[in-house]
């Protein structure tokens, strides 16, 4: 057996550490930037294939909408034909820093995966091994989990979003004109606090590991869950019919029975 001394991760210093850590951050850093640099110079493919996509009644989520709701026979009221408002720049420099703004933003989402591969390096070295077995895969499923979230709050949340909020209209004397920076913010933070959501699996594992949480405590009190999931479906999609609301309900309410599954096997595991 090895002992301490044999091990350089024993032996060094917080100093040590602090470097190590920055190295780490420095090449997260510079993998974001170098995707942040890529998506910035793909301009009109980012913003116009991308971004503003969802502004388009011809959007994949408004065509799959309209043929699932024609396939249950519930008319065309969701085919969407028109979303109604135009979008303007009123700041000299709104579409500059707005553009790098989306540069980072999706540097970011792009290099997520070696980010969490860059914190676990560092964080490894410090489990025992059985802490690292257990751990296993937690690169792939965190990164898994967190752009499944993102394509959800993409193809989904800020679809609706923008068809509800670009449509809504208090008096037919006012006209929505939305400013870029607005409608991008929109779609962003959508899309961002879908994917951290999306990490409730991850969050649980690492609460179970520490005793906080138990699959007893998360059953008992499921019904109280699914209140809170549909409240919470319902701030995130401010339309008015229950069908919308289903489309981020349902796939909320999976990831908590999932996360119910990962808890039970975390207590089964340490009751080994």
């Amino acid at each position: 057996m090895k002992s301490d001394s044999e091990n350089p991760q024993a032996e060094m210093t917080f100093l040590g550490h602090l470097e190590e850590l920055r190295w780490h951050l420095v090449r997260s850093v510079s993998v974001l930037m170098v995707f942040a640099i890529a998506l910035f110079a793909f301009k009109e493919f980012v913003f116009d294939e991308v971004l503003l996509a969802p502004k388009n009644p011809d959007f994949f989520t408004y065509r799959q909408l309209c043929k699932i709701a024609l396939w249950m026979n519930l008319g065309e009221d969701f085919c969407i034909r028109e979303i109604p408002f135009v979008l303007i720049s009123t700041d000299l420099s709104a579409q500059f820093t707005t553009h790098m703004w989306v540069a980072f933003i999706g540097g970011f989402v792009c290099a997520f995966p070696y980010i969490i591969w860059e914190l676990w390096r560092f964080i490894k070295p410090a489990l025992h091994k059985q802490e690292r077995r257990y751990a296993r895969g937690i690169v792939f499923y965190t990164s898994f989990l967190f752009l499944c979230g993102v394509l959800f709050g993409y193809y989904v949340i800020s679809p609706m979003t923008i068809n509800f909020l670009g449509s809504y209209q208090v008096s037919e004397s006012v006209k929505n004109t939305i400013t870029l920076s607005s409608f991008i913010s929109t779609i962003t933070t959508m899309t961002i606090i879908s994917g951290i959501i999306f990490e409730l699996p991850i969050i649980v594992y690492f609460l179970s590991k520490i005793g906080i949480l138990n699959p007893t405590f998360m059953r008992t009190y499921r019904r109280h869950a699914v209140v809170i999931i549909l409240i919470l479906a319902a701030v995130i999609t401010p339309t008015s019919d229950a069908t919308t609301l289903m489309l981020v309900a349902i796939p909320l309410y999976v990831l908590y029975e999932l996360s119910i599954f990962v808890s039970a096997y975390v207590v089964k595991k340490q009751q080994v």
